[in-house]
């Protein structure tokens, strides 16, 4: 068996981490200045990238995840996972298909893109309202607005603690 490059390895800890529902695990593998972006949550940095996986990993009770497809170099990666999860503003069962591009510095996680078919999860996730609007940019500026707010919510809730 060929070893895998160790790039490839740090993805491989991420989502094993992210299915065992251990974000401190996954926040390790970013590094501190970490840039992360999906359809939900544009542009996260730093300590609020690390957070949101906080954030779902603690409210995704029932969540799944399940990544292939891993490959590295030197600088960049990419792989497929699939999450599986109960929405829970709306108790809908979602199965979400996602791409993820990676770029690396001394080993760590820098930049982190994650592609889906917003359309798609908007369908499974909000019911009617997102099989008739999940094409349309104004929908998806009202989930990143909820996203924002859920994120900001846990982080203030966290600080108290």
């Amino acid at each position: 068996m060929t070893p895998t490059h160790p790039n490839a390895d740090v993805i491989r800890r991420f989502y094993e981490a992210f299915d065992k529902h251990d974000a401190e695990a996954m926040a390790a593998c970013y590094a501190d200045d970490v840039q992360f972006g999906d359809a939900a949550f544009p542009d996260l940095k730093g300590k609020n990238a690390g957070d949101m996986w906080r954030m779902l990993c603690e409210q995704g009770k029932d969540l799944r995840v399940e990544a292939s497809e891993i490959e590295a170099d030197d600088t960049r990666g990419r792989a497929r996972w699939v999450a599986r999860y109960t929405f829970s503003a709306t108790g809908k069962k979602v199965v979400n298909d996602i791409r993820a591009e990676f770029r690396f510095r001394d080993g760590r996680i820098v930049d982190h893109r994650d592609a889906f078919d917003f359309a798609t999860w908007a369908r499974q996730a909000l019911g009617l309202p997102g099989l008739l609007l999940g094409w349309t940019s104004w929908l998806q500026k009202q989930v990143q607005q909820r996203a924002a707010k859920g994120l900001s919510s846990f982080q203030k809730k966290r600080a108290r603690v």
